[in-house]
């Protein structure tokens, strides 16, 4: 039997529906209960409101007061502009934009309609747009909020609803609890108020946005290159095949590339075609070899150097690489280090080293990024998981003048390991348009100098020691898959392992308190001063560490290897087979450790 909690949500739902819609939830309960767990699906569907997390919404799609559908994004929007009045004022604009997915339009209309509803303009592109653009156009425009309909690179099954402030930036404290506080307490539609679109759109309550904003926008990329003599003039001669999977990327990626020289990039046809289905790869996420195995193919056929994938929203992106023969990816983590080192050593070389440099990325990213920025005397700022962490210390730094006028630390660039990069100030998130034009620089530079990217990397490990990494996610789905979750954090908390791939651990940070931990003495000190936050930090003797954390976003946890070979550094190239092997058996223990900690909690 549902529990009161659903049945309630469920007579809420219907009762808040048109008829059509009504139809379509009761279809949806009849055709569910004839599954075998049929009730525990529509318990899932109707237990709780899908919650608004700091990031916004995420979920599958659905009826459902736990799903993604125009109810849920008509009450979060109403929820958000009560914020906006309440903090901001009355007046005030919010900028929409939305990916390829299934319904993202209809939600973004819906949310444009709210906007409307509340007396405030709504700022909607014509068609489907990259989630940086949406960061940039919140800045350029001045409003006052965006929303952007995506859930990323998830499943075909989910979508999702992202807010970012005035800045440009995912929300942060305080608007982030603030903006849920006020969330919550939309009840239902009766609390929402919506214009019809129609009507909003000749009173210009809704503004359909032209083509100036791309134009800013993509000028705003093409400011960012480094060699600018370099691509306009040899910029042809890197072959690039480019795959935007399906989604987002198409509408600007290419463009941005041929404005900065590169005029050889082929589009992987298939996947050109924006189709919320995904149909030809299992997974449009970047980070995974399967999305870009028609654009790898394509590339061995037309004897490319580059491949360049971007995820559905663009907001991340992933690459491969001709090298001896063969086309090699390149993890988030190595391309993190390798765009450290290229903006660090270009700028130095040409003295355009802004005063009190600085790169900001996360806990969870290798630290070879970190030790290439200390060694050009690039400062390092590490933050929590997520770009709304890194935008808030760029903001931070901005806020803080120095006597000069100058902010605190100038930012060059911020990342993270999992396929995310941010480059200049015009965007807050990531931005996998403006990396798209970096790293074809980057690999053509490397042409011109009678290498790849690969072996630019291998150089990189010789001077500053190897470091691999490997993220493992253990997914636990449903009500019951959040209940393991927890138990598993609070088991690593209260019998933490004293080894780990049979190495010390010596330290170990519960970020949820900010406290270190000397495994040794068992002394407890303050930790690293981050907001508090569910993750764990263990740090070995060697070197390595290893964080583990619940997603934000999906229902598993994650747990980041990563493992360092540094001794005796710099250290020949010969020796480079030898050290990765070492650090891929340390890796590989550490995998079997933490999926053993999995199965049994």
């Amino acid at each position: 039997m549902l529990s009161k909690a659903a049945l309630d949500n469920l007579t809420a739902y219907v009762a808040g529906s048109d008829d059509a819609g009504a139809r379509e939830t009761l279809k949806f309960i009849l055709d569910t209960f004839k599954q075998p767990d049929g009730e525990s699906l529509v318990e899932d569907a109707f237990y709780r409101d899908l919650e608004f997390g700091t990031g916004g919404l995420r979920g599958i799609m659905g009826p459902g007061t736990n799903r993604m559908n125009t109810q849920v994004v008509a009450k979060a929007t109403q929820g958000l502009l009560n914020y906006i009045q309440k903090t901001v004022g009355a007046s005030g604009s919010v900028v929409i934009a939305h990916d390829c997915r299934n319904n993202s339009e209809a939600f973004a209309q819906v949310a444009a309609c709210v906007v409307a509803g509340n007396g405030m303009t709504a700022y909607l592109f014509d068609g489907m747009r990259p989630t940086p653009e949406l960061s940039f156009a919140v800045r350029h425009l001045g409003c006052s909020a965006g929303i952007v309909v995506t859930a990323s690179h998830n499943p075909k099954e989910y979508n999702g609803y992202k807010v970012s402030w005035s800045d440009g930036a995912q929300v942060v404290a305080p608007h982030d609890t603030g903006i849920i506080d006020e969330v919550r307490g939309v009840k239902g539609l009766s609390d929402v108020k919506m214009a019809d679109y129609e009507e909003a759109l000749s009173h210009g309550g809704i503004k359909i946005l032209d083509g100036s904003v791309d134009e800013a926008f993509l000028a705003a990329v093409d400011s960012r290159r480094i060699r600018r003599e370099l691509t306009e003039s040899r910029g042809g001669e890197l072959k690039i095949v480019y795959t935007p999977l399906h989604g987002t990327g198409i509408t600007m990626v290419p463009k941005a590339l041929a404005r900065a020289g590169f005029a050889n990039v082929i589009c992987e046809p298939r996947q050109s075609i924006p189709d919320g289905n995904f149909p030809t790869t299992k997974s449009p996420n970047p980070e995974e070899r399967v999305a870009l195995e028609l654009a790898i193919a394509l590339a061995e056929k037309e004897s490319a150097d580059l491949v360049i994938a971007t995820d559905p929203d663009a907001d991340r992106v992933g690459t491969a690489v001709r090298h001896a023969g063969k086309m090699e990816l390149i993890t988030g983590n190595q391309m993190g280090a390798l765009l450290v080192w290229y903006l660090c050593n270009s700028l130095k070389l040409a003295d355009k080293l802004p005063k009190r440099p600085a790169i900001v990325t996360t806990i969870v990213t290798s630290r070879l990024g970190e030790r290439i920025a200390l060694s050009y005397g690039v400062d390092v700022k590490l933050c929590l998981t997520g770009f709304k962490w890194i935008a808030g210390v760029m903001r931070t730094f901005e806020q803080n003048k120095q006597t000069d006028g100058e902010p605190e630390l100038n930012v060059l660039m911020g990342y993270e390991e999992s396929y995310g990069y941010l480059f200049g100030t015009s965007v807050r998130d990531k931005d996998s348009v403006s990396t798209s034009c970096l790293i074809a620089e980057m690999a053509l530079w490397c042409k011109s100098q009678n290498m790849t990217l690969i072996d630019l990397l291998n150089r990189i490990y010789t001077q500053y020691g190897v470091h691999m990494e490997k993220t493992v996610s253990v997914v636990m789905p449903g009500k019951s898959g959040m209940e393991k979750i927890t138990a598993l954090m609070a088991a690593l908390r209260s019998n933490p392992p004293r080894q780990l791939a049979g190495i010390d651990v010596i330290k170990i940070d519960d970020i949820s308190n900010n406290t270190t931990t000397d495994v040794a003495s068992g002394a407890v000190s303050a930790g690293p001063g981050l907001p508090t936050s569910n993750v764990l930090g263990f740090y070995l003797a060697d070197g390595s560490l290893v964080y583990a954390r619940p997603s934000g976003t999906e229902p598993k946890v994650k747990f980041y290897m990563m493992v360092v070979d540094r001794e005796g550094l710099p250290f020949k190239a010969e020796d480079l087979p030898m050290r990765k092997t070492n650090c891929e058996m340390k890796r590989d223990a550490l995998t079997r450790d933490f999926e053993k900690f999995a199965e049994n909690d």
